[in-house]
């Protein structure tokens, strides 16, 4: 289960990302209260959702090819040491008290665009990590593992923190997680790459990965089962406040407490991913994953009971991570090595890029019929986003 820990590289990568993510999930939960607690407006949540994630979706195909061309370990050092930079500032801003919803709207875009670099970045450099390439599907899941337990930790943290010491506190973690993985990085030993700086190809090159991607009917079906369901199911994010505030009538214990509940879930199918010994059968998986999904929104929209929303979160938790991380495995395992970054590019796009739009359109509808039926209609969607797909899943 465990066996992409043999690679010093990735075994260092591992480490130092675990401590910054659960610090990457602290400030999440900070920024989604702190801007509800400053606005209470649905609408306001849906817009730093997608200050946060639309330069990603913008710039990804372009960074997707500098992934190719560039150093990825350089990229990631400096774009972590912009976003530790980033969190500090936040953190200033809350602590001192004169922290408004615009500064958060501006620093949320800030992130965005750090972000847009390091994502797909991030998810091609993993092959570079493991010394057995048999171990790559392994590493992708233990990915998904360390992004999860950050997600079960990190919330719960987060949740007391700003009950005890205010939001502020959290941020101020997260800029100071930042030094793990920059240790982490510059502890890597890591062979040097020739770096491409001839600005004509670049557009030779992402005309190369968009025909690549989508002229093959397995990648470019992922693709597109991953943004719809970012589009119409991943929005929950952002209502949950909503969800944990006015429908379950709680406070930032019982939101952490959700988040909490989705990390358990999505932690339970990162174990069950890395226990897999091939990828044999994850069409399938992926396919059931989104039906598993959809049906824990729907259920999760009608409940008013704490604890039962708390156990639904556990199984939407469970069906998000599956199928995305099955279908990140997949994509890792098809392509080709060097259009590994232009592909993880899109990936991001349809996972990170389309999350924008969702939170926006979630946050809008919202508004206008509440929240709960905005999260029925996301989970309908997705039921009949798997039912549609599969008809395709042997292929």
């Amino acid at each position: 289960m465990f066996r992409a820990l043999r690679s010093r590289n990735y075994q260092l990568f591992f480490g130092g990302q675990t401590f910054s993510l659960i610090g990457t999930w602290m400030t999440q939960v900070a920024t989604t209260w702190l801007v509800y607690r400053l606005t209470h407006s649905i609408l306001w949540l849906g817009l730093v959702g997608f200050s946060s994630q639309i330069l990603t979706f913008i710039l990804a195909p372009f960074t997707g090819v500098l992934a190719d061309r560039w150093s990825r370990h350089r990229i990631l050092v400096i774009t972590q040491v912009l976003g530790m930079v980033q969190s500090f500032v936040l953190a200033a801003l809350a602590l001192t008290g004169v922290v408004t919803a615009w500064q958060i709207l501006i620093l949320s875009s800030v992130q965005g665009l750090i972000n847009a670099f390091d994502i797909p970045t991030r998810q091609s450099f993993v092959v570079d990590l493991v010394e057995n390439k048999e171990d790559l599907s392994n590493a992708i899941a233990l990915n998904s593992f360390m992004f999860n337990s950050a997600r079960l930790i990190g919330p719960s943290i987060a949740g007391v923190l700003i009950a005890a010491v205010g939001e502020g506190m959290c941020f101020l973690i997260d800029g100071i997680s930042y030094l793990a993985v920059i240790f982490a990085l510059l502890a890597m030993q890591v062979k040097a790459k020739m770096i491409d700086t001839d600005p004509q190809h670049i557009w030779h090159d992402l005309k190369e990965g968009v025909f690549y991607a989508f002229g093959i009917r397995s990648v470019r079906s992922l693709l597109m089962l991953v943004a719809f369901v970012s589009l119409m199911g991943m929005p929950f994010t952002v209502l949950l406040p909503v969800f944990a505030k006015d429908i379950l009538h709680g406070d930032s214990h019982t939101y952490g407490f959700l988040l909490g509940a989705s990390g358990i879930g999505a932690l339970s199918g990162s174990i069950y991913l890395a226990s897999r010994k091939d990828t044999i059968g994850l069409g399938g998986v992926i396919v059931n994953s989104v039906a598993l999904f959809g049906l824990g929104l729907v259920a999760f929209s009608f409940s008013r009971v704490v604890w039962l929303s708390v156990i639904l979160m556990v199984f939407v938790g469970f069906g998000m991570i599956v199928q995305m991380a099955s279908s990140n495995t997949l994509l890792q395992t098809m392509i080709e090595d060097d259009k590994r970054g232009r592909v993880m590019s899109f990936f991001t796009m349809a996972f990170m890029g389309m999350m924008p739009f969702g939170s926006l359109l979630g946050g809008g509808l919202a508004e206008k019929i509440g929240a709960p039926f905005t999260l029925f209609l996301g989970g309908v969607s997705c039921i009949v986003g798997a039912v549609y797909c599969a008809r395709f899943q042997r292929s």
